[in-house]
């Protein structure tokens, strides 16, 4: 049997825990809102990555790690659900506010925001409280959106209304205003800095919104299946921070094949195994320009025994520096 050769001396670079990249100090904000689609649940995600042990496991790592609690969120048995091309907007709206202003402070208080969700919705806020930080200090920001569906839809092309299908077409400056013009200005982000990674559920209004906005670097589920996650991830990397301070990572489970994670808010065959998510991760962690990350679309009310949530943490610690050795 071969063994790997690990150099174990002081200063090799592989310190307890294989931590090798500098520790953080991490604030969890959580955003327990579900107004955003049609199947209820995912307002419990934040509770299910809290219980799979997301704290202790990155502190294990070396970080440092701060609940912030949960953003206030309203019931939506409470409220009118509004315009049926956007429902529950207003309510959508008033959270991401709040996120971005918690994701602002956040960042200011030198620390890295780590957003649990929650629906999709919530995205527009806390992209929207990294962009603005960096705006304030003339720098632009890239976003890397990790999901089955693009979520580029508006009220004008959405087939359900539900605005958990918007938050990028809004961070685009394509709309809703309600979403895009937090802080007063939009679009947050650039096209040219803009990468999805992993989508294979998008209908033809999505195909044209894309085209609208300018966003060309798409990398489908065939793309990795034919070219391999890591020049997909290396690829998309340099296109989300190509004159930018960093990127926002937004993850949605629903990317990663129900097989490996069944409890999400809309599950599709066929997307990332658990290794190809962990090494998208990986490659993630080794950039090392990372400005803030988040977990949507956790459903424990359709998961098995917590599974996805797991799977969540496992991610997470894979994207803030865990390592195999």
């Amino acid at each position: 049997m071969v063994q790997s050769k690990v150099n174990t001396e002081v200063g090799a670079g592989f310190p307890t825990g294989a931590q090798t990249l500098p520790t953080r100090t991490i604030r969890v904000i959580g955003v327990p809102l579900d107004m955003g689609a049609s199947r209820r649940g995912v307002d419990m995600g934040p509770s299910a990555v809290r219980v799979a042990g997301l704290e202790a496991r990155l502190e294990a790592l070396g970080h440092q790690v701060i609940d912030g609690g949960n953003i206030r969120v309203e019931v939506a048995e409470t409220r009118n659900s509004g315009d049926k091309s956007a429902r529950y907007l207003t309510e959508i709206a008033e959270t991401c506010s709040r996120t971005a202003e918690a994701v602002l402070k956040t960042l200011e208080d030198g620390m890295t925001p780590l957003v649990l969700g929650g629906d999709h919705s919530l995205a527009a806020g806390s992209v929207s409280g990294v962009a603005e930080f960096y705006r304030c200090q003339g720098q632009k920001i890239g976003l890397i959106w990790i999901d089955a569906h693009s979520d580029i839809n508006t009220p004008a092309t959405s087939p359900s209304g539900n605005v958990h299908g918007m938050p990028l077409a809004a961070l685009l400056g394509l709309g809703p205003e309600p979403l895009g013009a937090l802080f007063g200005y939009a679009p947050k982000v650039a096209a040219e800095n803009t990468v999805l990674i992993g989508v294979r559920d998008i209908d033809a209004a999505e195909r044209a919104n894309l085209r609208r906005a300018g966003v060309t670097e798409v990398y489908t589920m065939r793309d990795i299946d034919e070219r391999g996650m890591r020049a997909v991830m290396e690829e998309a990397l340099r296109a989300a921070g190509r004159g930018t301070a960093g990127y926002h990572v937004s993850l949605d489970m629903d990317w990663i094949d129900p097989e490996d994670a069944p409890g999400v808010g809309t599950p599709v065959r066929g997307g990332a195994t658990y290794r190809e998510a962990h090494l998208a991760m990986e490659i993630l962690a080794d950039h090392g320009r990372l400005l803030s990350f988040e977990i949507v679309e956790v459903n424990p009310v359709i998961d098995e025994h917590n599974r996805t949530a797991d799977l969540a943490v496992e991610l997470a610690c894979s994207a803030f520096g865990k390592k195999i050795l």
